[in-house]
């Protein structure tokens, strides 16, 4: 049971963490941080917190539990303001998509990376942003993963296992290195596309009869594009490296796909179609299977 929860920055991902807790009856208090009174008053509106504060420093103050979720960006601002605060005996653990830039931040602000931060990514998420979009079960059979450093507390990393964990999530450990460059392929290289490829449409001079007659394949993929602008220009910028990395490797891909298309080699359209198709469905039947 998490005596008291400081949640800083109240949207989609500490909402629905809030939710989530308040559902399996994990924690006994919560509160929110943030810099806009009204959006934290439409918190405790709609349930999600008991209350809030403006101020970070006053906001972690008893809390045995705090938990960041601001843009990766944010966090050493956020560290910095509450390491005055911060319990001897409380847990801090965050959100952030790029563990390398959080680690750094953290710190940035401390001096050294305190024993009682967990570095966390849960890998859960929608389009839409904001605590009015937070729903209870957006962890539940998700995964989330802890990138402890070799000096963190093993009774921190087990807290904040148990936390996740409460919310219906399968909780893994990663060093941040690899965590870093797993997400680039698997997350942040495909935001990356379908904010270029929306863009790179949207400034077509037939734009409007292109989106008017796009299909479902034109809307699955550019799903993601409604995300977030703020959060995915700070991940870029974290995890600028491994980001670059993967869009160099695509772009050689890619070149190899717009050659075969040219020279009208069937034999590579079907060999790169195919090998897809096998490595989709593959993923696709091993994520039903771990559902069930």
């Amino acid at each position: 049971m998490i005596q008291r929860l400081c949640i800083i920055g109240v949207g989609l991902i500490g909402g629905s963490l809030a939710r989530a807790l308040r559902q399996a009856g994990a924690c006994e208090e919560i509160v929110g941080a943030g810099r806009d009174p009204a959006h934290l008053q439409q918190a405790v509106d709609l349930g999600v917190i008991d209350r809030y504060e403006t101020d970070i420093a006053a906001a972690v103050k008893d809390a045995d539990m705090v938990f960041v979720s601001v843009p990766v960006g944010a966090m050493a601002a956020v560290f910095s303001a509450l390491k005055d605060s911060l319990s001897d005996s409380a847990v801090l653990t965050d959100g952030g998509s790029a563990k390398g830039s959080v680690i750094a931040a953290a710190e940035q602000a401390f001096g050294q990376v305190p024993a009682q931060f967990v570095p966390g990514h849960p890998i859960a998420g929608i389009e839409r942003s904001g605590v009015a979009a937070s729903i209870p079960d957006l962890y539940r059979d998700r995964r989330v993963i802890l990138t402890p450093l070799p000096r963190t507390d093993g009774g921190a990393i087990a807290r904040v296992r148990a936390m996740w964990e409460a919310t219906g999530a399968t909780v893994t450990e990663m060093d941040p290195v690899h965590h870093d460059e797993v997400l680039a392929a698997t997350s942040h290289l495909p935001h990356v596309l379908a904010f270029a490829l929306v863009e790179s449409l949207a400034r077509l001079h037939d734009k409007r009869e292109i989106f008017e007659y796009a299909a479902g394949g034109f809307r699955d993929f550019t799903r993601i594009a409604s995300s977030d602008p703020d959060m995915w220009r700070d991940i870029c910028l974290a995890n600028a490296d491994a980001i670059l990395a993967m869009i160099e490797r695509f772009s050689t891909d890619l070149q190899v796909l717009a050659d075969a298309v040219r020279d009208h080699d069937s034999d590579k359209l079907q060999e790169i179609f195919t090998a897809a198709k096998q490595a989709r469905d593959g993923f696709a039947n091993t994520h039903l299977a771990e559902s069930e």
